[in-house]
């Protein structure tokens, strides 16, 4: 499957299918999960990075069980905004475990997410580094997910909660 704009993907999906949202680190993928009405994401879990067969069987899997039709992968562009190699490894990972799902799938930056919320679990949660270890991936990917559900989110929606049509 090819990788789509992140509006035509939301477009598409069926009435009350869900996005998944996944930000593919080094060891581990977070996994995060949008609501029905595509307003609110939340952290899933995280995969152990491995072969992609086995990552794409466990991420259908999930899209199967949670109702999900479409998938959001972080895309982790350098600072400047130009695409460097961890950005175009994200992109190729993307693409090849779209074809392996069969799930449409949108790119979206990401290049802040983990960051901020490493910075929100050390602040709000004063949680420990091997605390927040465990819980950085999964709450990264529904930091992504939020940020390209709002977006992405049509005019008529952000108007009416007042925010600027972009």
């Amino acid at each position: 499957m090819a990788i789509i704009n992140l509006k035509d993907l939301r477009a598409a999906l069926p009435r009350h299918a869900r996005l998944i949202g996944l930000d593919p680190g080094s060891k581990t993928i977070g996994v995060a999960l949008s609501d029905v009405s595509l307003m609110l994401a939340s952290p899933y879990g995280a995969i152990k990075r491995g072969k992609l067969a086995a990552n794409a069987a466990e991420i259908a899997a999930i899209a199967t069980k949670q109702g999900a039709a479409g998938l959001v992968v972080g895309l982790p562009l350098s600072m400047d905004g130009s695409m460097g190699p961890a950005a175009q490894a994200a992109k190729d990972w993307a693409r090849a475990v779209a074809d392996a799902t069969g799930l449409p799938c949108a790119l979206f930056d990401e290049r802040m997410s983990s960051a901020a919320v490493n910075r929100m679990l050390i602040a709000e949660a004063d949680l420990t580094r091997a605390r927040r270890a465990k819980s950085v991936d999964r709450a990264a990917a529904a930091y992504m997910l939020q940020s390209a559900l709002d977006a992405s989110r049509p005019s008529a929606t952000r108007d009416s909660m007042g925010g600027a049509d972009t």
